[in-house]
């Protein structure tokens, strides 16, 4: 499951993309093997249209003595891969948190009082700290510290677009005690007859 420990069988650069904040630039990825087991992989980053691509032939494939090996590896080395693996997407996760919470935070720190501003940015250098641990367990109680620190900046942010969504609506209602608004009161009632078609 961890890219270091499968086998290279090719390898490409797709270069000159401008450098973009994270998570802005979109990467397409096509992976194709045919029935001759000829594989073909292309990736082109949208914004630029740069593209690049590779085939690799079925000879740089693996043998048989490749793959039993390889399962006996994965299978001695099962318990050993789950933590890295674990460990991989705690660092990931908290990474992908502190980022989004940082720019949240630069976008409206006004939003909240100043000690609020203060037990997130405390929260964001605990987890930093922690990521140089490598213990996933850490690491994820770190990440749910900072994840209840930065609720009360989303609460804030959710509740200014409310009260400008309030204050742009109309002023007054609609409707009163006697009805809608702007209805002529003045209306009377009157009974009529159907003189039928003989009489019109």
């Amino acid at each position: 499951e961890m890219a270091a420990d499968n086998k290279i069988l090719g390898q490409f650069n797709l270069e000159d993309i401008p450098p973009a904040p994270r998570g802005l630039p979109q990467i397409e990825v096509t992976f194709d093997i045919d029935a001759n087991g000829i594989v073909s992989v292309s990736a082109k980053d949208k914004g630029t249209d740069k593209e690049h691509r590779i085939t690799i032939q079925a000879s740089g494939g693996l043998s048989d003595d490749d793959i039993e090996q390889m399962v006996r590896d994965a299978e001695e080395n099962a318990e050993a891969d789950k933590d890295r693996k674990e460990l991989v997407e705690a660092k990931n996760q908290a990474e992908s948190l502190i980022h989004s919470t940082e720019k949240s935070l630069e976008e409206h720190s006004d939003k909240v009082d100043p000690s609020t501003v203060e037990v997130i940015e405390l929260s964001i250098k605990a987890l930093k700290e922690t990521l140089e641990t490598d213990n996933a367990s850490s690491i994820q109680a770190r990440s749910q510290d900072l994840q209840e620190s930065a609720m009360k900046l989303g609460e804030a942010i959710y509740q200014a677009q409310a009260d400008e969504a309030g204050s742009a609506a109309p002023e007054g209602d609609y409707f009163d005690e006697d009805g809608p608004k702007g209805v002529d009161e003045d209306i009377v009632d009157a009974d009529f007859e159907d003189l039928g078609k003989n009489d019109r």
